[in-house]
């Protein structure tokens, strides 16, 4: 190329790099992407799973927009509406004046297991116009507070037969100060009524106690054996009363985790109920064996027995089979409240057989530690003829 061309062609060159550099230069800067908003669903989203209660989010034509797991449990939100009239209504009345409105309603049993769920549902107007409905389960306070009313109201009557009783034989031995023998039998009668009152503020007092405390938070390794030998100990009097004999039967040396204290109050009770409604001359009995990881403990009488209709309610407070004998052997229908208490704080279970005029057998489980059970010394004796001696 000659040197003429060389020239043109880098003229022409310079003439075009010039022309893009005055065109990128003079290029006005496109303005950024305008941020896309963020979905208020998806933030509401995660906000609602999270919540115990059940939570519905609905627009102004009360379609759902959002609902938690938790309101389709309760059977309140159903094919992506409410499913119950009452709460159309008390979201229409949210709507209307933008205040809250509350509205207490029970679902049926097949909206969660087999019991039916109280529902305290508020309905509130958010400022975008939706309105947000929320129903927490008030079931657990409402059972409580059922319970309470019923032992308050239990408590007064047992407490009243008592107290009224001392009161009556009072007046009593003071009208017949000048009958000696009528006074040694008022004062007998007085003293038994006290002791009966003693004993129910003491067992009302240790049930009180038992609902607060958690064994299993400060247990220990408690023997099975020191818990039979000190139960069988402190009811030898009354059984001696009765002639009734109090054997033990089962290997030795098996160990559960629990505190000992409440373990020994349990099982008192269970023996106390045998001899207290067994005939004279008979026999109570307390077996023990290990049964995979569990201990059991039975404890069996030659009584009058339980009719079939009234086993499931004997655990329950105050509830006792025949009132008349009851206030004959001082029963308060407390102990095996007390017991089945006891037992559930220690992740055990009990039941119970019974057969009117054959007697009754109490079972209770409790979890087994075998990497602590002790050497048995000694083979296992039947519970026929077992006795508590040698128990330490």
């Amino acid at each position: 190329m000659s040197t003429l061309g060389v020239a043109l062609l880098g003229a022409v060159v310079g003439v075009v790099v010039g022309v893009v550099l005055a065109r990128l230069l003079t290029r006005q800067p496109e303005p950024p992407a305008e941020p896309v908003p963020p979905d208020p669903m998806e933030e509401i989203r995660p906000i609602l799973s999270v919540l115990r209660s059940g939570a519905v989010l609905l627009d102004n034509e009360l379609t759902v927009l959002q609902a938690n797991p938790a309101a389709y449990a309760y059977g309140i939100v159903r094919g992506g509406q409410l499913a119950r009239p009452d709460l159309v209504r008390l979201v229409e009345d949210t709507n209307a004046d933008g205040l809250v409105h509350e509205l207490a309603i029970t679902t049926g049993p097949e909206h969660r297991g087999d019991r039916a769920v109280s529902l305290a549902v508020r309905a509130s107007r958010l400022p975008d116009g939706r309105v947000l409905v929320q129903a927490l389960d008030r079931s657990g306070a409402d059972r409580t507070e059922e319970t309470r009313r019923d032992f308050v109201a239990n408590v007064s009557h047992e407490l009243k037969t008592p107290v009224g009783a001392i009161s009556l034989l009072a007046e009593a031995v003071a009208d017949a100060a000048d009958d000696p023998e009528a006074v040694t039998r008022f004062a007998a009668s007085l003293q038994r009524e006290s002791t009966r009152l003693g004993k129910i503020v003491t067992e009302l007092i240790e049930l009180s106690r038992l609902q607060l405390d958690n064994p299993v938070e400060a247990a220990q390794s408690v023997g099975v054996d020191q818990v039979i030998a000190e139960a069988l100990d402190r009811c030898r009097a009354a059984a001696e009363l009765k002639q009734i004999r109090l054997v033990r039967g089962g290997p030795a040396g098996l160990r559960i985790v629990g505190d000992k204290t409440m373990l020994v109050t349990a099982l008192v009770n269970l023996v106390e109920n045998g001899v207290a409604y067994s005939p004279e001359a008979t026999r109570v009995a307390v077996g023990v064996r290990p049964r995979d990881d569990m201990v059991e403990i039975t404890v069996t009488d030659q009584g009058i027995g339980i009719p079939a209709d009234e086993v499931d309610r004997i655990f329950e407070r105050f509830y006792r089979i025949d009132p008349a004998r009851s206030r004959q052997t001082g029963g308060t229908g407390l102990g095996l409240s007390i017991v089945k208490h006891i037992v559930a704080a220690h992740r055990g279970e009990i039941s119970v057989w019974s057969s009117p005029g054959a007697g009754s057998t109490f079972t209770v489980r409790l979890p087994r530690h075998p990497a602590e059970d002790e050497p048995d010394p000694r083979p296992p004796v039947p519970a026929e003829t077992a006795t508590t001696e040698g128990l330490t």
